[in-house]
């Protein structure tokens, strides 16, 4: 390994000088000069990246090779180290069908050899598209148990039908001009206009736009201004500023469902919150006159300066309800105040959260889990550093995962899953528990080092994240959470802020709704769209109107 280099100050003035200096020299080609200069802006980058407090080694990693994948088999295998095949690796013992009865009298069962195709690759059947419109196409000359045009002497019967699906391209919003005849008369001059069609409607923008705006600007993180570029090469224009108007309106239709959201989400078994940044100019512009107040008169201001993006993501009788907020709020005070709308006669839910004290309600009982795919991700983060240690505790981990995902497999209730884990899960997780011990008391591993302080957060949160092991319905992770606020972290990316506070108000309402229907495998534009054409009886009867029962609702 070559030795440490020496450090020099170099500003971009120095370095602009001797690119200047480069491409004045006769002996250096065009392509030698432009690899040159992005070597200097290279540097200038990673120079930038290295000086900002927020760039932790990891992300400037991510940032300069990509992020990479968590699965086990990937981060061994970028260690070098060849990770255990699966006839090798631990495997869980065998459930006793008496212990779990006839819901899991299968359980016992090895994994069969050979793994499924993954799901989503090849092309989709027509059964895929239940969106799609469906018209039957009738034979043109013949009917069941006509005589058989071939031979002659059976008779033709139903079948199957076959299947064409063709699929077209248009404009995400449509416009249809309705040209209403007007006739006047040439003598009195009275005006005659054709009625309008009902399929013109009442207003000028259907249900349906404000559906398709919403959800491509909080579903989907296409800006308003982006939008309104697409619309325009389509000959349909559409100005941001009307977009706002039309879905500030949608939201106000909406508002009774997100209530009723929350109330649902308040009586849930399990809750996962955790929260990510987000920028509303408004509340910025009011911090930094504060700041400049407190500066003035010399007193030091102890509010909140933060700004978050809190997810709560709530599972009850099988449904999943997912509520975003934005503000000043942590994830733990937001969830506190969802739990204020809780049953006084409900037992304390379970709550999935990270090890951050912010994540917890205040003063409001739950029972507490913390993530175990947090605890592994700090030894994904130091494999490269640590090969053997991580590849033990992350194929340890894989067997605990596996065994979690047979027990979905097998749809197994709470209580069966929990005895299954206690079955075949709990011995793996001792040993794990045996094996950071060792690590530390017989100094296998420095305890200062970045594998100690994984190993020690590991065992100083072992009992909330083993809680699965003890109590029914318990997840193992916050990956339901951390997945949903990426709805947020994509509006983030690509519109950048929030304009005020009622406008992530509105964006919090709209992503609540989306990702509710997309939990559930709900149409969400169908959803949003029958919501306003209802949205006098959503008014009235919010809770007959939920992702999971508004087709029955509406039928009926």
């Amino acid at each position: 390994m070559p030795g440490t280099p020496q450090i020099i100050e170099v500003n971009n003035t120095q370095l602009q000088e001797v690119l200047q200096r480069v491409e004045q020299s006769l002996a250096l080609d065009e392509k030698d000069v432009e690899l040159i200069r992005a070597v200097f802006q290279s540097y200038l980058y990673v120079t930038d990246l290295v000086e900002d407090k927020n760039t932790s080694l990891r992300r400037l990693r991510q940032l300069l090779f990509g992020a990479s994948t968590e699965k086990t088999a990937a981060v061994l295998g970028q260690a070098g180290v060849q990770p255990q095949d699966k006839a090798s690796a631990p495997e869980a013992a065998p459930l006793d069908p008496a212990n779990v009865g006839a819901a899991v009298s299968d359980t016992a069962n090895a994994a069969a050899d050979t793994e499924p195709g993954r799901p989503g690759h090849g092309r989709n059947g027509a059964d895929a598209y239940r969106g799609a419109e469906r018209i039957p196409v009738p034979h043109p000359t013949l009917r069941a148990g006509d005589p058989c045009p071939s031979c002659g002497q059976g008779t033709v019967y139903e079948k199957t039908p076959g299947v064409l699906v063709r699929i077209i391209g248009q404009p995400p919003l449509t416009a249809t001009i309705y040209q209403l005849q007007k006739l006047r008369c040439h003598l009195c001059g009275e005006l005659f206009t054709a009625p309008a069609p009902a399929a013109a409607g009442a207003q000028k923008y259907d249900a349906s736009a404000g559906s398709m705006i919403g959800l491509l600007k909080y579903g989907s993180g296409l800006p308003f201004n982006r939008l309104e570029g697409l619309q325009g090469y389509l000959e349909i224009p559409l100005p941001a500023s009307t977009q706002w108007d039309i879905v500030k309106a949608t939201a106000a239709n909406l508002q009774p469902a997100f209530e009723e959201l929350l109330r649902q989400a308040a009586q849930g078994e399990v809750l996962h919150n955790d929260d990510t940044t987000v920028k509303i100019l408004a509340l910025i512009g009011e911090r930094v006159r504060q700041e400049a107040t407190a500066s003035a008169s010399a007193d030091k201001d102890d509010e909140r300066t933060g700004l978050f993006t809190s997810g709560v993501v709530a599972l009850r009788d099988g449904h999943r309800v997912a509520l975003f907020f934005s503000g000043r709020r942590h994830a733990g005070e937001n969830l506190a105040e969802v739990l204020q709308h809780r049953a006084a006669e409900l037992p304390p839910p379970i709550q999935m959260c990270d090890a951050l004290s912010r994540n917890l309600p205040g003063d409001l009982q739950t029972i507490l889990a913390h993530c175990l795919a947090h605890a592994r991700r700090q030894f994904v983060d130091i494999h490269d550093r640590f090969p053997e240690p991580c590849r033990h505790l992350l194929e340890t981990l894989a067997v605990v995962y596996r065994n979690d995902a047979l027990a979905r497999e097998r749809q197994l209730s709470a209580e069966a899953r929990l005895q299954w884990h206690q079955e075949v899960s709990q011995p793996t997780m001792q040993q794990l528990h045996a094996w950071l011990n060792r690590q530390l008391n017989e100094r296998l591993a420095e305890p200062n080092s970045a594998l100690g302080s994984a190993i020690r957060y590991m065992l100083r949160h072992w009992e909330k994240l083993t809680l699965f092991l003890r109590q029914a319905g318990a997840p193992l992770d916050n990956n339901i959470c951390e997945r949903a606020l990426k709805k947020a972290i994509l509006h983030r990316k690509n519109a950048l802020f929030y304009k005020t506070q009622n406008g992530a108000r509105v964006g919090d309402l709209f992503m609540s709704l989306i990702y509710t229907c997309q939990l559930n495998e709900v149409n969400p534009f169908d959803y949003l769209t029958q919501l306003q054409r209802h949205a006098d009886r959503l008014a009235v009867s919010p809770q007959l109107w939920m992702p999971w029962n508004y087709r029955d609702t509406e039928a009926s």
